[in-house]
């Protein structure tokens, strides 16, 4: 019988929002209040993030035995990473005061480089077992092209030095963490999870209309490489582009991108099939997905690793590059195609010929609904957490053992017993 567990999750990002490591800590906490075992205690877990709102809570409940808790450091709103790093020092010392007494976890889990910097310098003051999730390393960030602090390499360095544990999303991002320098033996690596209940193959669908509808969803147009979509979507004459993602709907027409993707939509003579949705809540993408034959993941760096998990448990299967996490996620020609990053003709024949194969597409979107639900519920991706965390967690004082009384050792004890003078 495991023990119940008094978990500390930390973020410096805003947990109100619908990014990637956001959905994750919610998803997370919740999850992380199931005992690993049938027998065991329900865990205690705790969220503790940046305040970013003044008129938010200082407790907020996220399911029984879970609730996030706003820590004053620094101005009550969003911060860049320049001026974040200012108060992370405020940050650290109200996770000293919360953590020095009664509110001692029993493993403290940060999230992002900036919650693991001040969250590692509190975890090892205290004594308690410290585990990191980058979401993403700084080196693999430049390689695709998104701007970091020039100090991130660093310090991500320094906090991986702190951790007992570091655990990756994906296998590209373990073996991104060894180069580093981190030992093989202190990574572990638990991939994302997807909400099966809000993404299921049954429910409400948006209209469409008769030809085949292919779906990008990506919060950056051009890191997701629409592009490259557009111009396989030559060579798939009878299928239309659903593109969620950018600017809100009401501001396509002012958005520069999505004028520049508009354009060459209409040079490829595609423009007719291409539908720019602009950015959709979370809520409302089951209702997208379902009406897809194929969604198309074709960033060639860094990856979302929700949007492929997403689509699967919709039953849709995914046509992507295999890289990040997509390249765990989604099992070539079982539950999808893998297909050369930034090869629009090799990408668009492959669509078009999977699309004609009515019988392997059914079977992909059985693979693919049944792969989502089993590896990447959120039930196992908790127990998986979990028992990564047991290998860093001392180990229970064992119990005293009382050894029964025999009927030997009560005869001898009888004898030696003083008979009592009459």
């Amino acid at each position: 019988m495991h023990r119940q567990l008094h978990i500390a999750l930390v973020s410096a990002s805003d947990l109100d929002g619908e990014h990637l490591q956001s959905i994750h800590v919610r998803d997370l906490a919740r999850s992380l209040t199931r005992p690993l075992t049938a027998d065991g205690e329900p865990n205690q877990v705790t969220v503790y993030t940046r305040r970013q709102d003044r008129a938010a809570r200082g407790r907020i409940r996220l399911a029984q035995g879970a609730a996030l808790v706003n820590l004053d450091a620094g101005p009550a709103r969003p911060l860049p990473d320049d001026e974040l790093l200012k108060h992370v020092r405020d940050f650290a010392d109200e996770l000293r005061r919360r953590w020095s007494g009664a509110g001692r976890p029993d493993i403290v889990h940060a999230h992002g480089w900036i919650g693991g910097l001040a969250a590692c310098a509190v975890a090892r003051e205290l004594d308690i077992p410290f585990a990191q999730s980058y979401h993403g390393v700084a080196a693999a960030e430049r390689r695709a092209g998104t701007p970091v602090h020039p100090h991130r390499d660093r310090l991500e360095k320094a906090i991986a030095r702190g951790a007992d544990l570091v655990i990756a999303g994906h296998a590209e991002e373990a073996t991104a963490l060894v180069r580093m320098g981190i030992p093989r033996p202190a990574v572990s690596v638990v991939p994302y999870g997807v909400d099966g209940d809000l993404f299921s193959q049954v429910g409400p669908s948006m209209p469409r209309g008769d030809r085949r509808r292919l779906v990008m969803v990506c919060d950056d147009l051009e890191a997701g490489d629409v592009a490259t979509a557009l111009q396989a979507m030559v060579h798939v004459p009878h299928a239309e582009l659903a593109i969620a993602g950018g600017p809100a709907r009401e501001d396509l027409d002012h958005d520069p991108v999505v004028h520049r993707l508009t354009l060459l939509a209409k040079e490829l003579h595609v423009a007719d099939r291409v539908i720019f949705l602009g950015r959709m809540p979370r809520k409302s993408l089951p209702k997208l997905l379902r009406t897809a034959s194929l969604a198309l993941c074709l960033t060639p760096h860094q990856p979302c690793p929700s949007t492929p998990l997403e689509a699967m448990a919709c039953g849709v299967p995914v046509v992507t590059a295999p890289v990040g996490a997509s390249a765990d996620e989604v099992l070539d020609r079982i539950t999808g195609l893998h297909v050369p990053a930034g090869r629009p003709v090799v990408i668009g024949r492959a669509i078009r010929r999977l699309l004609s194969e009515e019988t392997t597409l059914h079977g992909y979107s059985i693979a693919a609904a049944d792969r989502a639900r089993s590896r990447y519920s959120l039930e196992r991706i908790a127990a998986e957490t979990l028992r990564a965390y047991q290998k860093v967690l001392p180990a229970p004082e064992p119990e005293p053992v009382t050894e029964p009384v025999t009927e030997d050792v009560a005869a001898r004890e009888t004898d030696r017993t003083p008979a009592l003078v009459g």
